[in-house]
């Protein structure tokens, strides 16, 4: 995976670039900066409401932060984009994720 000023540089050219803020909120979230990861997931899914997974990332990363509550709106969150995007494979991962952080 490119470093996160690589992945800034590539993000200059275009800021809407989905597969570019993906890869800065998973680099970001490994980096354990949790806040600039949520941005980051939260600006993938304004740019394409299809990526699916950065729900589910982001769930993780305020899951993992102790933040369950988040954790829980953005599992939720993620499973209406998944049914409307059409995303078996990724609405099975949240669910199987909320049954995990017990989201009703």
């Amino acid at each position: 995976m490119p470093s996160i000023a690589q992945l800034e540089k590539l993000l200059a050219t275009d800021p809407n670039d989905a597969f570019v803020l993906y890869g800065l909120a998973q680099e970001y979230a490994k980096a354990g900066e949790t806040q600039m990861a949520v941005t980051f997931y939260d600006r993938c899914v304004s740019a394409d409401p299809a990526y699916c997974y950065a729900y589910y990332h982001k769930a993780r990363a305020l899951s993992a932060a102790g933040n369950n509550q988040a954790a829980s709106e953005a599992v939720a969150a993620g499973i209406v984009a998944a049914r409307t995007h059409k995303d078996a494979h990724a609405l099975g991962e949240l669910q199987a994720l909320a049954d995990e952080l017990e989201v009703t």
